[in-house]
């Protein structure tokens, strides 16, 4: 009884290629580019500021642009672009559209809203009181656009931000210094004697 042949193993070559080949075809890049945004921004003290930022995707970014003005990406990987650009807004409010593009043509998009404060917050002392060198002090910060932080003689406080915050603090010394940062970066000092 004779076997039935075998096919030859090279008529498997092309089948076995194509095989293989499948496992290495490239996907469609659908990633569209991630923007953030690395300076604090949000509320300004000024109405000129550098903003800076980074736009990440995985095949890299071939373009950024600012409301429709393109914009350096500074040296380094495309895939990590980094930017940035100078604001100039009108007014108390401003917004930036942000556009990073990848070479697909997915494009990232963020919308930058920023308002610009330029009044210092107030202090008010509500209470002072000196026993020898120990000194207690309470009072109320307010700012229109948020306290962030209060310092007494240059220790920050555990406060909770907001607009309106009261603050107590014990000290040595002759006087307290106090300070209030608003959420722009706006300062007002106090010496409570």
């Amino acid at each position: 009884m004779r076997r039935p042949s075998s096919p030859p193993a090279v008529a498997f070559l092309p089948v076995l290629g194509l095989l293989l080949l499948s496992g290495c075809a490239r996907t469609t890049d659908t990633f569209k580019p991630r923007i953030s945004i690395s300076s604090a921004v949000g509320v300004a003290r000024e109405k000129s500021f550098l903003v800076d930022g980074y736009a990440l995707d995985d095949m890299g970014v071939t373009q950024i642009t600012v409301d429709g003005k393109a914009i350096p990406i500074l040296p380094g990987s495309r895939k990590l672009a980094h930017f940035q650009f100078k604001t100039l807004i009108e007014g108390t409010q401003g917004k930036y559209t942000i556009k990073a593009f990848d070479a697909a043509g997915n494009v990232g998009v963020l919308v930058l809203p920023i308002s610009v404060d330029a009044v210092k917050p107030t202090i008010q002392i509500t209470r002072f009181e000196k026993s020898g060198n120990a000194i207690r002090v309470s009072g109320v910060a307010g700012d229109n656009s948020g306290v962030a932080q209060v310092l007494v003689d240059g220790n920050r406080l555990n406060i909770t931000p907001g607009p309106r915050v009261e603050f107590f603090a014990e000290t040595t010394g002759i006087w307290a210094d106090i300070t209030v940062i608003d959420t722009a970066g706006n300062q007002a000092t106090l010496r409570a004697r």
